[in-house]
């Protein structure tokens, strides 16, 4: 990856383990057009065990992120698409934090027009999205995710599960 501007990476093209094989090279083709390098990404990891400041850090760290968008993208990220971003952050690596044992990873991915915010942890269980309860207090940040993003996904990963939300930044 090379260093773009605010100290944020830019991400290179990357390898497919099974470059030899034909079919692996068409499906890398494939999966490279239907999703184009991030103009922008950044990660940082948040551990569990640190000080009550993780998601103020998390939402601070997002907030910075998108302030570099001009350097990549056509106009700056409106301020109401930042809080939403912010928002989103703080559901998902708390939901990370509170849920799972052991450090968490955050990714921001900038594309022209919308936002991919991902957590990883070491839980492989997916979050379970709770019915609306107006009486219950707390337990509803899968819900508010769902409602602001544009997608929600759970994928497995080597060391757990990656929770990926798509915010629109229109």
């Amino acid at each position: 990856m090379k260093k773009g501007k605010a100290g944020y990476e830019v991400a290179s093209a990357s390898t497919h383990p099974d470059e030899g094989s034909t079919s692996a090279m068409t499906d890398a083709i494939t999966a490279e057009r239907a999703t184009p390098e991030p103009l922008l990404s950044a990660s940082a990891v948040y551990d569990s065990a640190s000080d009550g400041g993780v998601i103020a850090a998390a939402r601070a760290f997002t907030a910075d992120f998108l302030a570099a968008a001009p350097s990549v993208r056509r106009e700056p990220v409106a301020g109401e698409r930042v809080e939403l971003a912010q928002l989103v952050v703080s559901e998902l690596v708390t939901n990370a934090v509170r849920h799972t044992v052991g450090p968490c990873r955050l990714l921001l991915e900038l594309r022209p027009d919308t936002l991919e915010i991902s957590v990883f942890d070491r839980a492989a269980a997916a979050p379970v999205p709770r019915g609306h309860d107006p009486r219950r207090i707390g337990q509803h940040g899968v819900e508010i995710v769902v409602a602001v993003c544009d997608s929600l996904s759970v994928e497995p990963d080597p060391e757990g599960k990656r929770v990926r939300a798509r915010l629109s930044l229109q």
